[in-house]
């Protein structure tokens, strides 16, 4: 930035932001806060991996079950419900922030911290259809803050925001396959611009590529997975054609119509377990007795997904990253029709857990898009390659509002093939984006009205 840029708008230049003092001081503690951050986060997904693994094939086989029967997801979600209950009314922080409500707000509070940990494990493992990609930030954010103290952070207001940014960078590092993508996001969710947004760059970049270094070395290390989101395998693909777009824009618009229908659903929900928000809340009693029915009403989702389909209850549960791997490894072994059951069945268990149990809306709703898209690639002139690119980028743009993030996301996870999807990827991006945010505003417009009409009977 000019100096006479820097006069007209009034903003400092990029000079003073990097130079300002403590400036250099709050980088080296970026960087020496990221390595704690990552061995937490490291061993939090590697128990997460560990305890989903046994319930859902280790336990099932010692019951002599191949795999496991359509009725599973329905003890695996009661107990959930049962575990989270007291978490959310008790605990400080109530396990975290509810997942409809997206992935940012402001940083977690250390004494939250245990909470968010506690709620995440007891959803997660047990087939809740979210990912660990909002605890894992929670956690990240509230051990950060441990790094400097309560009167420091009262006396620098401005230093919580990055701190917290900085820690969940770190915790996120590799989960989403790629510590840029967890850059991207931490930048683009801010909202900032020129020096501002430069100062906030650095230290988020600084933590992820030191967590991926802590991932990737305790990984090989101790030989456990974190299970991150990434595809072994995906279909070969070629340069877009004009056929990947005729049928890609109008793909990326009903997937995220679709995670906005979801998306709705979580709103509905979060209004029955917490109560209205300009209204009374209900007792703690009645809070968890509802997290626990919408816990079971999750599984009875799954389990409607394993009857319709006659495969495994464990595809429509849990994050969704594995089943992923498996659908962009050997597409053709899934029939059209089960594909929208396992878009259909997730989505609408997803819209129940995002707002009433505990995780991140980002793995599944990656999951549901691909679905769609797979599906679709039998329609001439598409295909699976182009299907899949267009379902994972809308999905991921539909939630996170976030269009720059989900296309490198969605980069990411196709690796050698991006470059040339890298076109169908952005346009699905922003299609998804645009379309989500019209059909928000429909969702809103009825809710606005009915309030109104509300408010003016009680004054009348």
């Amino acid at each position: 930035m000019s100096e006479q840029t820097r006069t007209a708008s009034g903003g400092p230049t990029l000079q003073e932001v990097l130079l300002k003092k403590g400036y250099l001081g709050l980088l080296l503690v970026s960087a020496l806060v990221g390595i704690p951050v990552s061995l937490a986060a490291f061993g939090f997904v590697s128990l997460e991996h560990e305890l989903q693994h046994w319930i859902w094939e280790s336990l099932p086989d010692a019951a002599g079950f191949d795999s496991p029967p359509w009725w599973w997801p329905l003890p695996a979600l009661l107990l959930a419900g049962l575990l989270l209950a007291p978490i959310v009314t008790r605990l400080p922080g109530r396990g975290g922030h509810v997942p409809v409500d997206g992935i940012g707000g402001p940083p977690t509070m250390p004494k939250s911290v245990p909470g968010v940990v506690l709620a995440a494990l007891a959803c997660l493992p047990l087939g809740a259809v979210l990912g660990p990609e909002a605890p894992l930030m929670a956690m990240g954010s509230g051990l950060a803050l441990l790094a400097v103290g309560s009167a420091k952070r009262t006396s620098q207001p401005q230093l919580a925001p990055v701190l917290g940014a900085t820690g969940s960078a770190a915790a996120i590092s590799t989960i989403f396959g790629s510590p840029l993508v967890a850059a991207v996001m931490m930048i683009e969710a801010a909202g900032l611009g020129g020096p501002r947004l430069m100062a906030l760059i650095l230290p988020c970049l600084l933590a992820s590529g030191i967590g991926a270094l802590v991932f990737t070395g305790f990984g090989h290390w101790t030989g456990l997975s974190i299970g991150a989101l990434s595809l072994p395998s995906e279909p070969p693909s070629g340069i877009p054609d004009p056929g990947d777009f005729l049928w890609g824009i109008p793909i990326a618009a009903a997937v995220a119509v679709l995670c906005v229908a979801g998306h709705t659903i979580g709103g509905v929900v979060k209004t029955y377990t917490n109560g209205e928000p300009q209204g009374p809340a209900p007792t703690a009693r009645r809070t968890a007795a509802r997290t626990v029915v919408c816990a079971v009403a999750v599984g009875v989702c799954i389990s409607a997904y394993a009857l319709l389909t006659g495969r495994s209850p464990a595809e429509a549960a849990l994050s969704g990253q594995i089943t992923l791997g498996e659908l962009a490894a050997d597409p053709a072994s899934w029939s059209i029709g089960a594909l929208l059951a396992l878009a259909l069945c997730k989505a609408v268990g997803w819209g129940i857990a995002l707002g009433s149990l505990r995780g991140g809306p980002i793995f599944p709703a990656l999951l549901i898009g691909a679905a769609v898209g797979v599906a679709c690639a039998p329609l001439p002139g598409f295909g699976t390659a182009p299907g899949l690119a267009a379902g994972l980028a809308a999905s991921a743009a539909a939630v996170t509002r976030l269009p720059v993030t989900s296309a490198v996301l969605a980069a990411a996870l196709l690796g050698a093939d991006s470059t040339s999807a890298m076109p169908l990827l952005i346009v699905s991006s922003v299609t998804a984006v645009v379309v989500g945010e019209m059909a928000r505003s429909l969702v809103r417009r009825p809710a606005a009205a009915q309030r109104d009409g509300h408010d003016r009977a009680e004054a009348g």
